[in-house]
Formats: structure tokens, C-alpha cells, sequence
């Protein structure tokens, strides 16, 4: 059966199947389905807002919007880089099991030991997302910044998305300053910041679609490479700077926050319009905080890293009158939840036809109950200029354990003893390690995770530049 063909017909048995009289909504009070809006920030770290400890970057917009739903401790990006996150966000899949395992299109490094597989340089249009099923379900909805997954065959208007504004195959912007050169946002005046404008679009979205059920997709470009701010906020910072404080880059701080502000503005709209208490809003980043620019501390290393500097993230969810406001949980959850989480919060049940990974984690939010999850895990075979080798890990309550691929070396840690990753138990704990490491391969056999083989033409040195290097020079 055509893919589109087959959607039809399975968002219409939803909508039958999950009827209010089948499934009710839950958001007290409102007889039609929750607004969402999902702000996803690129390359921000675990400690790069105020609420989670920073002492340099001020974030009193979205700090507030932590302060009115329900803040996670231990959430955590599928990915430690971009695009895998992404795709787990949108359908609800571990990266290994969408072959989707690195950033697009991917880093090559010379003599390395380990030839990395190939994966997917797009998320495949065979792959039900979250706004396919909403839209089915009667939702408009739209993809305002970065998209990352894939050339214009795969852009979010052939993912079930009626509008995109941003979104290319392109990882980072050009330019933060108009003009942009983003081929799917016309550019504004000379010299206006894109966050800015991305703030713009998502309010003439929800301005436009009030009377609607949306789902508003708002994945920001920043703070992500190239650093570049308004200079009267970067001077603000340079006069702020304490050079004890490990948080100290003024350019990065400017732009945290113009983020800042565009997310306040965005939050009084909801409000204006009167739409904030039927409104879902979640905020997360896609992988951790790039160590060159910011400070992960206490947690270990950075972006593109095996160690929880590399995926740990901020993340909090709003729902007015069903999350109790100010509320923690330390229980850990990963992007592929956000899936199941938005299609239950709306009414709709899953599509029985493929495996889902995530959990819905409205227990947790309604704080009546757990997830009942064993554990959680990760899969990068490949390098990254951040660290990484190729490596699986698998986070099993508060145990982690990391399988470097190179060489079948294992780390375990006990996270909440030993946050910073820096007392590896493996060799004092033989039996939790076999364990969880007998998991991992497990898993890995489930959801056919690919697998970096040995190079034969690997000499035996160091590794040799990368691919990007080795261009510049030319």
C-alpha cells in the first residue's frame, strides 16, 4: 500500500479507535485537544540555564517556565550529537534502530582503527512521525528552525508537517544576521537576528491557528557554532565575565539570552491569546553543551562525548492544571518519550504497525507512578572531534556502563555517587558489569544496531585528521 495511503487510513482508525468517549482528554476543563509546543535549543548544556545552576548566563524567561511544570534531573538526548536526537524526537525510535547513528552527514577521520557503517542521511519517509499522527488527528502544524534530517525530498512538509520555516539539510546557519542564506525562510531586514525571527514565525503561527489544535515544532538554531550575537549584549557579558567561573564566553551568553527573550515572548502570546492552560509547552536541548564553549561541569566532557557531558540536557514540561507546578523528577527519561508522551496527552494511541522505544511519561508528570523501564541506552559508532570512539552504554538505574568498540573496553560508573564519571567500577564490579554488558548486547541484536568492523588498513598509529581538515587545507 502507498505510504501516504496507508497513513490516511491509520490516522482515521485513530481518530476512531481514541474517540473522547475512548480515551479522554486529559487536560481538565478544555473540551477540545491540547496545543503543544516543542522547543528544542541546539548544542545547549545541562547547566547552561539559571534553574539548573548557572551563574553567568541569565535565562529569567525560560527559568519561569521551568518554575510552572515539572523539571527533569536526569534527561537525557538519544544522541551526543544532533541529528539522531532529532529523528528520536519525531518517531519515537532509539537512533540505532533507525540506522540515523551520527550528525549529517557525518565525521571521517583518517586511519582510523575502526571503519564506521554507513547510515541513513535523511529520516526515511517510511517512518511514522508525530506530526503525521496529529495531523491525521486534525492538528496544523508547523517546523520553525533547524530540521537536519535530510535534503528537500525529506524536508518537514513531507513529514507530515503543513509549514517549515528554516528547516534544510543544513546543521548550522550561515549567519545568525540577516541575510541568513536559509533557503526556506525568506530573509528579513539587514542585520535582524534569526533567533529573533524564529520568534516572530512561531507567533504569527499560533496567531494564525488559535481556533486550531497546533502542534508547533520550534527547534532553534542556537546556541550552536557560529558564535555571533548582538554586540550590545556581548558587552553586557564582557563586563560580567569572572574568570573563576567556568561559564565565561560573553558571545555565548548574549545569545542564551536573545534565546531567552524570544521563548518570553512566545510564552506571553500563549497567554494573551489565552491559550497557555491548553497549551503543552516542552523544552529540551539536542545533545549536551560543546565543551570549547561552555562549562557541563560537574558533569564530564562535552558534546560528542560517551560521558554525560555529551547527552545529558535541560528539560522541563508545562501543562497547566495536570503537571504540578514546581514540581522535580529525577527519574531518567530520553528523547524518544517525547512521541508517546504528546500522542497520549492528546487522546491518540500508538501505531501498532512498528516499535516504538519511548515511554509516555505521564506518570511521571501526573506524579501517579512510574515507567516501569529496565533501562535506557545509547548507540554512536562513529568518532567526533568531542572525544568519542565508536561506543554503545546503557544507563540501568543508577548505573552506567560504556562498551568503547575499538578494543571491547568497558567503564562503569555509579552516577549518583559519582556524577563526574570519574571512578570506573568495572574492575571492582565484575558481576554488574557482565550484567549490564549482557544487556547491552541485547539490546544491540533488538533493535539491529549497526556495528563498526576493523580497518584493514589501519597501520597502527594515531589517528590521522579529519575529513573537514583535510578540506580546509585545500
Amino acid at each position: 500500500m502507498e505510504r501516504r495511503t496507508f497513513l490516511k487510513n491509520m490516522g482515521k482508525a485513530m481518530l476512531t479507535a481514541t474517540s473522547l468517549s475512548a480515551v479522554p482528554l486529559l487536560n481538565c476543563g478544555w473540551n477540545r485537544k491540547p496545543n503543544f509546543v516543542c522547543i528544542l535549543i541546539d548544542d545547549m548544556g545541562w547547566k547552561d540555564l539559571g534553574c539548573y545552576g548557572s551563574q553567568f548566563y541569565e535565562t529569567p524567561n525560560i527559568d519561569h517556565l521551568a518554575s510552572e511544570g515539572m523539571k527533569f534531573t536526569n534527561a537525557y538526548a538519544a544522541c551526543t550529537v544532533c541529528s539522531p536526537t532529532r529523528a528520536s524526537i519525531l518517531t519515537g525510535k532509539y537512533p540505532a534502530r533507525l540506522h540515523l547513528t551520527d550528525w549529517i552527514p557525518g565525521h571521517k577521520r583518517a586511519n582510523a582503527k575502526m571503519l564506521v557503517p554507513s547510515f541513513n542521511q535523511e529520516l526515511p519517509l517510511k517512518e511514522t512521525t508525530v506530526a503525521e499522527i496529529l495531523h491525521e488527528a486534525g492538528y496544523v502544524s508547523a517546523s520553525i528552525g533547524k530540521w537536519h534530517l535530510g535534503k528537500e525530498p525529506f524536508y518537514p512538509e513531507k513529514q507530515g508537517f503543513d509549514i517549515n520555516l528554516g528547516g534544510t539539510d543544513k546543521g548550522q546557519p550561515p549567519s545568525y544576521f540577516a541575510p541568513y542564506r536559509i533557503s526556506t525562510i525568506p530573509d528579513g531586514p539587514e542585520g535582524e537576528c534569526l533567533t529573533d525571527r524564529l520568534a516572530d514565525e512561531a507567533i504569527k503561527f499560533i496567531e494564525t491557528n488559535q481556533k486550531k489544535p497546533f502542534f508547533l515544532y520550534w527547534p532553534h538554531f542556537t546556541v550552536h557554532t557560529p558564535l555571533q550575537a548582538k554586540s550590545e549584549l556581548i558587552q553586557r557579558y564582557e563586563t560580567k565575565i569572572n574568570p573563576s567561573d567556568a561559564q565565561n564566553n560573553a558571545t555565548y551568553a548574549a545569545m542564551i539570552q536573545s534565546l531567552d527573550e524570544a521563548v518570553g515572548r512566545l510564552l506571553t502570546k500563549l497567554k494573551e491569546l489565552d491559550l497557555e492552560k491548553n497549551t503543552v509547552v516542552i523544552f529540551m536541548s539536542d545533545n549536551g553543551g560543546l565543551a570549547r564553549v561552555t562549562s557541563n561541569l560537574p558533569l564530564r566532557a562535552g558534546k560528542g562525548s560517551a560521558y554525560e557531558g555529551g547527552h545529558r540536557t535541560p528539560m522541563f514540561i508545562k501543562w497547566p492544571d495536570v503537571i504540578p507546578a514546581g514540581s522535580t523528577c529525577d527519574t531518567p527519561v530520553i528523547s524518544v518519550d517525547f512521541f508517546p508522551t504528546i500522542l497520549e496527552m492528546a487522546g491518540l494511541k500508538l501505531p501498532a504497525s512498528t516499535p516504538i522505544d519511548g515511554l509516555s511519561l505521564l506518570p511521571l508528570l501526573k506524579q501517579k507512578g512510574d515507567l516501569g523501564r529496565e533501562a535506557i541506552y545509547w548507540h554512536y559508532p562513529h568518532y567526533h572531534p568531542g572525544g568519542a570512539t565508536p561506543y554503545s552504554a546503557i544507563r540501568k538505574g543508577e548505573y552506567k556502563l560504556i562498551e568503547y568498540l575499538e578494543d571491547g573496553r568497558l567503564e562503569l560508573y555509579h552516577l549518583k555517587e559519582d556524577i563526574g564519571e570519574r571512578n570506573d567500577l568495572s574492575a571492582k564490579l565484575p558481576d554488574k558489569t557482565r550484567e549490564l554488558h549482557e544487556q547491552l548486547k541485547k539490546w544491540r541484536i533488538e533493535v539491529n544496531a549497526q556495528i563498526p568492523v576493523l580497518n584493514p588498513d589501519y597501520d597502527g598509529k594515531e589517528l590521522g585528521t579529519w575529513e573537514w581538515e583535510i578540506k580546509a587545507k585545500k
